[in-house]
């Protein structure tokens, strides 16, 4: 909890905490704790909007808030298909051995929902190039345990960096939060003024 929070993040993620952190804003953390399963035929950019809409409005309507929520939602995308968190090691290995040597889009969304209900939200993707990743590179970086929380089953601030080739878009946006269309809807919802 911090003093005076002009913002509720509604993420349990630390990546996203220290992103905030990076722009000098004043949050308090309220975990939404939804389901985050994409409908039948959905989109990738129509599924992070809505779970970063929904991650939000959950949060308000729980806390009552009288102060914006912020809710986000990034996404691994390789051939149309979200990727999601790995469920065990042995998904992780297969998430890697389908990026490597190959380039895939990372969807982050972000949605500022406002005491008032209005929604304000936008949407970053960025391409991500990874060079060939060896049988055994996988199996030791999985076995630090980095992969099992994120999507697509890597962190780009982590060991995975060492594999990234080529990344053309948000980096902040990749780690969970694109700061630039962040601070944007932040300044729309008042909470900066420079």
């Amino acid at each position: 909890m911090r003093s005076n929070p002009s913002l509720i993040l509604a993420s349990a993620s630390p990546r996203r905490r220290e992103l905030l952190d990076q722009i000098g804003i004043q949050y308090r953390v309220v975990v939404a704790d939804l389901d985050e399963v994409a409908l039948e035929g959905e989109l990738p950019g129509d599924y992070v909007l809505r779970m970063a809409r929904e991650k939000a409005g959950a949060v308000r309507r729980r806390e009552m808030a009288t102060i914006p929520v912020l809710g986000a939602d990034t996404e691994v995308i390789l051939d149309s298909r979200i990727l999601g968190k790995p469920v065990d090691r042995q998904h992780a290995i297969d998430m890697l051995s389908g990026l490597s040597g190959r380039t895939h889009e990372v969807w982050s969304a972000v949605a500022v929902v406002m005491p008032d209900g209005r929604i304000l939200q936008d949407l970053n993707v960025t391409r991500v190039s990874f060079a060939v990743m060896e049988p055994d590179w996988i199996e030791t970086y999985c076995e630090t345990g980095d992969p099992m929380d994120k999507a697509g089953a890597y962190g780009v601030q982590g060991l995975a960096a060492q594999k990234i080739e080529r990344l053309e878009g948000s980096y902040s946006g990749v780690m969970g939060l694109p700061l630039f269309e962040t601070t944007q809807l932040l300044r729309q919802a008042g909470l900066f003024d420079f």
